[in-house]
């Protein structure tokens, strides 16, 4: 008997009807034999509605007590499915992250799993039970709960496959698969029927919302391929894994966008060792992540360094860097919140000429001003104005082809 897992998504898991169909979905991969391990989100949107609900009740609350606030819209949603299951005559239990033995680090909100610790899971699994487990939270050492950030389902799920040797693990949520662009932006977008790890993760890393880049990484880290797929339909998916064609006519394989990006330019910096650790430094100790980091050559030994951070954490970062300006002796910090980016992603582009003469010129007759450009083996983004970001968006999909996929 295999053990299957599964994710489901808030949107999967809305209400009592959603509720009651991912029930029926679960019992159908049960009815094959296979033991069923099945991990959830928290309803529709609950997250967002407990944290309005929190800072209404105190403007500055403590992130353990978010933490602890913000898992139990999983735990409401586990425990109405285990119900769901129940009446329909299968066993099933409930389990919160600490249950299922989901072991964290103490790092609230955006907590790393250090381990699984899934006898718990085995134990019921081995009593015939369904078990539906609580996902995007874990357990310190100290017993406090903890939070693995936005999107952290996908990660708690992908953890779990691993612990328990499944072969798969499945992801299902409100779009049929990995698409070539977003297909509310782009009609004529496509549904892929593989990715490799390297392309998924950058997918997700820069605008794609199908999954979390840390599920992607620990996927790859231990070769477990990944389908995710709808949780309305029985769409085949997109199957996520590490063997992709040596050789392929197209080497873009999607265009991805993200609209949360603002930037800040620390103005006339010194040119010396040490400036780069004393700015960023502090930032990673705030917990603030930077994306893209260019600096203008020097004159005269004077330089200007900019970088990208979400816009969530712009007026904190700014508030820090600020302070760190005035202590390496900058002339002055300057941001702005009206950005976004655009990547064109693929396998092999930075081995084969001419994708990024390609992309920059798309842009260019689209009326399009490049401010930043960050690329990786696989992967090219533009920073450019957010106004222009669907615009281009659609160009480059066109340009790539990317409807005859």
């Amino acid at each position: 008997m295999a053990i299957v897992v599964q994710k489901y998504g808030g949107s999967s898991v809305a209400d009592a009807i959603k509720i009651k169909n991912v029930a029926q979905r679960i019992a159908d991969t049960r009815n094959k034999g296979d033991s069923v391990v099945a991990v959830v989100s928290a309803m529709g949107d609950t997250t967002d509605e407990l944290l309005e609900l929190a800072y209404q009740v105190n403007k500055h609350p403590s992130e353990r007590e978010l933490d602890v606030l913000l898992s139990t819209g999983e735990i409401v949603s586990s425990t109405l499915l285990a119900m769901a299951l129940k009446t329909m005559g299968y066993e099933a239990i409930s389990l919160s992250g600490a249950q299922a033995g989901i072991r964290t680090d103490a790092a609230f909100s955006r907590a790393r799993i250090l381990q699984v610790d899934s006898k718990r899971v085995v134990k019921e699994l081995d009593k015939g039970n369904i078990v539906i487990v609580a996902g995007f939270q874990g357990i310190t050492e100290d017993m406090d709960i903890t939070t693995l950030g936005r999107g952290g389902s996908d990660t708690t799920a992908v953890a779990l496959a691993i612990s328990l040797g499944a072969k798969v693990c499945q992801i299902y949520t409100d779009v049929d698969g990995v698409y070539t662009a977003d297909p509310r932006l782009v009609p004529d977008a496509q549904k892929l029927v593989e990715i490799g790890y390297e392309e998924m993760l950058e997918l997700a890393s820069y605008g794609a919302k199908v999954m979390h880049p840390r599920a992607v990484e620990l996927g790859e880290l231990f070769n477990l391929p990944i389908l995710v797929a709808s949780s309305f339909n029985n769409s085949s998916g997109t199957l996520i894994h590490g063997g992709t064609s040596m050789e392929v006519r197209n080497k873009v394989k999607s265009i991805a966008y993200n609209l949360d990006i603002a930037k800040i330019t620390v103005v006339g910096v010194p040119d010396s060792p040490g400036i780069a650790t004393a700015i960023f430094q502090p930032l990673a100790a705030a917990g603030i992540s930077v994306d893209t980091i260019v600096q203008n050559a020097s004159i005269n030994n004077i330089t200007d360094l900019t970088f990208t951070v979400a816009k969530s954490q712009l007026t904190k970062a700014m508030h820090l860097v600020e302070s760190i300006a005035k202590s390496i002796g900058a002339r002055e910090c300057v941001s702005a919140a009206n950005l976004g980016e655009v990547s064109v992603v693929g396998t092999g582009m930075q081995n084969t000429p001419g994708y990024a003469a390609k992309m920059f010129s798309t842009l260019s007759k689209q009326g399009i001003n490049i401010q930043l450009i960050t690329t990786s083996e696989v992967r090219i983004t533009c920073i450019i104005d957010e106004t222009k970001v669907k615009d281009a968006v659609r160009a480059l999909h066109l340009a790539f082809e990317l409807e005859l996929e």
